[in-house]
């Protein structure tokens, strides 16, 4: 029987390995992580991420043949395939600082695989990694091997959270990469063939090793780019009187651009976008390409425009100041149906509406007291590195209150910042939510999910990212 590892039992690997047990009975699958925490819950009830599906693949798999396990080294010597999926944040740092990735814990996993290994491994790159990673682990795979040899891979996860387990079922492709050699292509072969149990071998996509590393980043890259244009045009259409959703569905509708990723927003997060332009805008500087790399900051830029001008309106619309005002936050995670707050444009709104001296009241459906008050007491990139290496955050932070439901998120306060999409946000009584509030009554819409005008109706003061603006907020501009 066929034994795959995978280090890391995070948002990648934790699914990843979970579908490849479900699909492929006759595979023992084991994921190893170093933290007890999060192991622990893998092996609970309460699994420590929430996804769409996953308990459900989890539970049919879990002692069977899918196991979480902290005894990383024996099962890492036992496996014939080994997924790594670890961290790589950006460097905070040294050469690179702020924009290179930290190949720290990779490079740590590479010594540890070499050092334990008893026999031969196929090591595959699960985590999004600059190009030619694999050529660096390579190295460091032989030059401290035994007498066993290592073949290496890139598999790039191209998921969705909150459909990863639909994108896992049925991805778009399934992106192998591996050297031209014999040795190589036997690897490709193997994984090709692991995938075919349930993918269509046409969207297996095989590439030599540089083409799958960069193919990630770019994929990334051209997603983000996609909603910094729209939300660019955003900016425009309240400058004009122009509605953003009517031109992205005017644009949208041509098929040489589609309409997906044209929704405009007030930004983009994640644990993917910002790192890997960041990482790319790095690459292409090394590689003496300045005019390529400001290419790719400005995606960047457009998008830290658009979290600071949702913050400028929301300040100047309220008389210029939310000092010692309830402003309601609704949603905290970076898109729906996930918990992760990773690069969640969230934080920075709240971190611009608490410098303000705004007093925030903030309801997740997903989201814990705990992380939220991580996320907003923490710096920049510390949330990329694992949760037992980040400096410990503050229990309660002033100024801020975390609630479990949306209409107590919402009483007695001025203002209401809409910053996720779940659909219970469409679906509330808003008319009982504008009794509770002070009056006037603000609503700012950073997700375009609301109908403007029955709000107005009703009563509201409504600001929606890209939308005609409502005659109070022409008068009050917001300030650059």
């Amino acid at each position: 029987m066929v034994k795959i590892c995978c280090l890391g039992a995070g948002y990648v690997g934790g699914p990843t390995m979970a579908v490849i047990a479900f699909k492929c009975p006759k595979i023992t699958v084991t994921v190893v992580d170093i933290s007890t925490q999060r192991i622990n819950a893998w092996n609970s009830d309460h699994l420590p991420i929430y996804e769409p599906g996953l308990n459900e693949v989890v539970k049919a798999c879990k002692g069977k043949n899918l196991f979480f396990s902290t005894d990383v080294e024996k099962h890492v010597a036992e496996a014939d395939i080994i997924f790594v999926s670890v961290n790589t944040p950006t460097k905070t740092q040294g050469l690179g600082a702020g924009k290179a990735a930290d190949l720290t814990y990779w490079e740590s996993a590479a010594r540890m695989i070499a050092d334990v290994s008893k026999s031969d491994k196929i090591v595959v790159e699960k985590s999004t990694v600059p190009v030619k990673t694999a050529e660096a682990i390579e190295r460091i795979l032989t030059h401290n091997k035994k007498e066993h040899n290592f073949t290496i891979l890139s598999n790039p996860e191209f998921l969705a959270e909150g459909t990863a387990i639909q994108d896992l079922f049925n991805p778009d492709r399934v992106l192998i990469g591996g050297r031209e050699t014999p040795e190589g292509q036997k690897a490709i072969s193997t994984l090709r063939d692991i995938y075919a149990n349930w993918v269509p071998v046409e969207r297996i996509l095989c590439t030599n090793l540089w083409s799958a590393e960069l193919s990630k980043l770019a994929a990334n890259a051209f997603l983000a780019q996609r909603i910094s244009s729209v939300n660019a045009m955003s900016a425009l259409c309240e400058a004009t009187g122009a509605d953003v959703s009517q031109v992205s569905h005017a644009i949208g509708t041509d098929t040489r651009i589609g309409p997906k990723f044209l929704n405009a927003s007030v930004g983009f997060g994640g644990s993917c976008f910002q790192k890997d332009i960041l990482n790319l805008v790095y690459i292409c500087e090394c590689n003496g390409l300045p005019e390529v790399a400001n290419y790719w900051k400005q995606v960047i830029k457009v998008n830290d425009y658009q979290k600071t001008r949702f913050v400028n309106r929301v300040v100047s619309s309220m008389f210029n100041t939310v000092a010692s005002k309830k402003i309601a936050i609704l949603g905290f995670a970076f898109k729906k149906d996930t918990g992760d707050t990773r690069e969640t444009p969230a934080i920075d709104v709240c971190k611009g509406l608490l410098g303000d001296k705004a007093r925030l009241s903030i309801y997740d459906p997903q989201v814990t007291e705990e992380q939220i008050t991580k996320d907003l007491s923490m710096r920049k990139f510390d949330r990329d590195h694992p949760a037992h290496l980040q400096p410990p955050s503050p229990t309660s932070i002033k100024q801020v209150s975390v609630v479990w439901d949306a209409y107590e998120a919402v009483k007695d306060a001025h203002g209401i910042c809409i910053l996720t999409e779940w659909d219970e946000f469409k679906k509330l009584d808003y008319k009982k939510v504008y009794d509770s509030m002070q009056k006037p009554a603000f609503l700012f819409d950073g997700r375009n999910i609301i109908d403007v005008n029955k709000l107005r109706e009703i009563g509201f003061i409504v600001y929606s990212i890209g939308k005609p603006l409502d005659a109070w907020l022409k008068d009050m501009p917001a300030v650059a």
